[in-house]
């Protein structure tokens, strides 16, 4: 009899379910189903308006998608339900939910239907800018030593600014709910009938640590009087690492989903962190990118160091027996599809049209021959706010050296090199802290689709970088956390790494440097630091004033 598993993706647009062979690792069934709410930035299903910056989804996609994609791939492959040895998630992190006790979001209760802050915050929420300042202040004042481990500064995007958040504009929202916690363990707390939390997304997003524990009641205390006993009240369950079983499939459910109660159901992780066993990495030296609308960075170490603007650092927060490492640039993808959709002439529009290929595509093809610096330009790459190492959600995007001999696809790819640049920032603090990056791997749909990006990667960041063989690398790591969570017995692997190693893939294929590229692009490079320092660091607020000033027109 052969033996699946299968890897749940949890995506800011859409949930995928893949079926994988657990001795070959091929993919032998996927299903995607699209969020019928997406993300809702502008209003909720109520009406109710939403200020600019924010990002709530409904819960009941997730549920929805997971049902659905489940008995998809099991119908595509008409295998019996006593051939799926385990089940794995992977979710967009932090997204952060309100909860009763018997699992029902706030949002569905008839009281706060009207109410925004009732909704699951997804990870791009940035409504919390105020509360992560805050929240720095508070450590600051305290002396809080375990926020180097995160870079030194805290983000909008994490957890507690949004639970905190909610506490000071929706109280009654914040005191009614009996959990406040990450989408990823709510998802696996209806499939299983057990309350968890993975120690991946309360570690990155929730100040969790493996040797203390969450901080203080003190400091929560300092937060708000209301929060200090958070933990306590909110958050208290098992932690449960990446590697071990997070629960079993409960009936319901199981019902549901056309598979057996008692099926093993792995801890969750965060779904960039799942590329990394999707891609086969189970030790140090590579860095694993997983490129989408966002980036996010990871490396595996044995080294324990405080880095600036890394998002977080957890032992066993990845792979077991290594600390994780996590930072990340929150506009990658987002910012090369608005270009396309809003920047392009319609006569670009129609000649891809006519070609049959997509706009990303022509684009493409128009820079085929360039030479690195030819187009003169200089991009930032803050359309969606800074991650790493600025944590900054207040800046905006830049391009500089426009004249009117620019052409649109020239403008294209100042965003691709900005992004890249972004990413040799990050390489460069990892290294500076004595995490060496030797080799980079890079994962998603955009690279798979876009040699040039890697080969402008691999100039400007002066590495060798190979990508990953599967266009589903998240959803095959979290199907290998799947394997993880069943017996040896049962699977013959001993442990997640074991697995990843033997079924996570990468194409074979090397982009190395391109030494004439690099020279140009070392130069280039040096006029991306200068813009960072300008316009990050405090020298020019420009970018925050123009906000202020949005933000009062807007208001009017």
């Amino acid at each position: 009899m052969s033996k699946y598993a299968i890897g749940v993706d949890y995506g800011t647009l859409s949930v995928r379910s893949l079926l994988v062979d657990i001795n070959t690792g091929e993919e032998v069934a996927s299903s995607v189903y699209e969020y019928p709410h997406g993300v809702m930035e502008e209003r909720i299903p109520s009406g109710t308006a939403l200020p600019p910056g924010w990002a709530l989804q409904d819960p009941q996609d997730y549920l929805d998608g997971l049902i659905s994609t489940v008995k998809s791939v099991v119908a595509q492959k008409e295998i019996f339900p006593e051939e799926i040895v385990g089940i794995g998630v992977d979710f967009t992190s932090s997204t952060v939910m309100s909860v009763k006790s018997d699992t029902t979001p706030m949002c569905q209760l008839k009281e706060f239907e009207n109410e925004p802050h009732a909704y699951v915050k997804l990870w791009k929420h940035h409504g919390a800018e105020e509360e992560a300042l805050w929240i720095d202040q508070v450590i600051k004042d305290r002396g809080e030593t375990w926020i180097d481990l995160y870079g030194g500064k805290v983000s909008s995007e994490w957890m507690i600014p949004k639970v905190l958040e909610t506490l000071r504009h929706a109280p009654e929202v914040y005191q009614q709910s009996d959990r406040m916690m990450e989408a990823l363990d709510w998802i696996i707390w209806k499939m299983t009938g057990t309350e968890t939390r993975s120690a991946c997304g309360a570690g990155y997003k929730a100040f969790y640590r493996h040797d203390t524990g969450y901080p203080s009641k003190e400091f929560f205390k300092a937060l708000d009087p209301a929060m200090e006993n958070f933990i306590e009240e909110k958050m208290d369950a098992p932690i449960k690492s990446i590697g071990e079983a997070a629960g079993y499939l409960c009936e319901s459910m199981a019902a549901q989903m056309g598979l057996m109660a008692g099926t093993p159901v792995g801890t969750g992780i965060i779904d960039a962190h799942s590329s990394l066993p999707g891609c086969g990495i189970g030790k140090p030296g590579e860095m694993m990118i997983i490129v989408g609308t966002s980036s996010c960075h990871m490396m595996l170490s044995e080294v324990e160091a405080g880095i600036e603007g890394v998002g977080g650092l957890v032992k066993d927060g990845i792979m077991p027996g290594y600390f994780g490492y996590e930072a990340g640039q929150c506009c990658v993808g987002d910012h090369f599809a608005w270009f396309v959709d809003n920047c392009v002439p319609e006569s670009y529009v129609l000649e891809a049209r006519d070609k049959g290929i997509s706009v990303h595509q022509l684009l493409t093809q128009k820079l085929e021959g360039y030479k690195a610096g030819q187009s003169g330009l200089v991009a930032l790459d803050w359309f969606n706010g800074v991650r790493s190492p600025l944590m900054d959600f207040n800046l905006n995007g830049l391009i500089m050296g426009m004249n009117l001999l620019t052409k649109p696809e020239e403008i294209y790819l100042s965003l691709i090199e900005a992004t890249a640049y972004g990413t040799r920032m990050i390489i460069e603090s990892f290294e500076k802290a004595g995490v060496k990056v030797d080799s980079v791997v890079l994962s998603g749909g955009i690279p798979v689709k876009n040699s040039m990006l890697v080969q402008v990667y691999s100039d400007i960041c002066k590495r060798n970088i190979k990508i990953s063989a599967s266009t589903q690398a998240s959803a095959l790591g979290a199907a290998i956390l799947g394997i993880a969570a069943a017996k040896e017995e049962v699977t013959g692997y001993k442990n997640a790494n074991e697995a990843a190693q033997a079924i996570g893939k990468v194409h074979e294929k090397v982009y190395t440097p391109n030494p004439e590229n690099a020279a140009v692009y070392d130069k280039l490079y040096e006029e991306y630091v200068t813009l960072h320092e300008y316009f990050g660091k405090g020298a020019n607020d420009v970018m925050k004033r123009l906000n202020k000033i949005r933000e009062e027109q807007r208001a009017k």
